[in-house]
């Protein structure tokens, strides 16, 4: 049995107390014909994610979180077969106890492409870098509107100006040096956001991290995975993870992956969606790319640019 989760703070105490999640992993693997079968907790994650036996997954959303269960059955459900890349297939899901959500899905074949991204050959790079561009394009292409109802923001022109309105702040808040904060506000302005784009399904965090590969099968792209961040707006803004996580700040690279595409972006618009991001944060993005720009427009160039 899981215990009650009210605040976060509750959630924090919790989220590393293995004993006591483990147990309720337990208990729910029993409840769902699975008692016996050997868990493995997964390292990563924003929430408690076990290897079930050798074919499953289970994913647990405590009741802070609960929605975002909700946002991950759907959006599997909706992708089921759908894109170029598998993703998991949704065994079952619902409600626990005491407000908790699972999922429980179909474990995706392959070693994460972060960790095996050093091994990976410069060819294969590229082609990979095709692939994550033609499955995006499938799927911003996919009908978001049955996911309308449990996917944000609803109204892309107010969710632009509540992160815009914000911006400076959280940033400060992330310890931005002032140097970089009094630059946001101008760089905004300047840059054209469009108001009533296309709607398109993102999946907001599409980064090597929630990728998988095959070394034994020519590096061949094996899963895409994490949809709880899902939305729905403009397709630009997927860009965002990608070029920060996916090709690095890698010019060629990005030019293959927005080859596969099938369309370009403009840089400056992605370093906008960049400082809008939900989980925007940019001192982080500076420690791990180290990039030589010192202004918001050269930012852009260095992250999102393809020459």
């Amino acid at each position: 049995m899981l215990p009650v989760v009210e605040t976060e703070e509750q959630w924090d105490a919790l989220a590393d107390d293995e004993a006591v999640l483990r147990a309720g992993a337990e208990d729910l693997c029993a409840r769902l014909g699975l008692g016996g079968a050997p868990l493995e907790r997964f390292a990563e994650g924003s929430v408690p994610v076990y290897a079930v036996g050798g074919a499953q997954v289970l994913k647990l959303f405590p009741p802070t979180s609960a929605r975002d269960g909700v946002v991950e059955e759907r959006v599997l459900g909706h992708l089921r077969g759908a894109l170029p890349v598998p993703t998991p297939e949704v065994h079952a899901a619902g409600e626990y106890v005491n407000g908790w959500r699972y999922v429980l899905m179909s474990r995706l074949a392959g070693e994460g492409l972060a960790t095996a991204w050093p091994r990976v050959p410069q060819g294969e790079r590229v082609r990979i870098a095709r692939e994550c561009g033609q499955a995006l394009a499938v799927l911003h292409g996919l009908d978001p509107q049955p996911l309308a109802d449990v996917l944000g923001p609803g109204d892309w022109s107010a969710f632009l100006d509540r992160q815009r309105a914000g911006a400076v702040r959280r940033q400060r808040e992330r310890g931005l040096s002032e140097a970089w904060l009094e630059q946001i506000p101008d760089f905004l302005a300047a840059v054209p956001l469009p108001r009533a784009p296309g709607r398109a399904l993102l999946h907001t965090e599409f980064m090597r991290e929630h990728l998988l590969t095959d070394p034994a099968d020519g590096w061949r792209l094996t899963g895409l995975f994490d949809f709880e961040p899902a939305m729905i707006g403009d397709p630009a803004y997927d860009l965002v993870a990608v070029g920060l996580f996916t090709t690095r700040a890698d010019p060629a690279l990005l030019g293959h992956l927005l080859d596969g595409y099938g369309r370009g972006v403009d840089p400056r618009l992605v370093m906008a969606y960049t400082l809008l991001h939900v989980y925007s944060h940019l001192p982080w993005y500076l420690r791990e790319l180290k990039p030589s720009a010192t202004t918001l427009n050269g930012l852009a160039q260095e992250w999102f640019g393809t020459t």
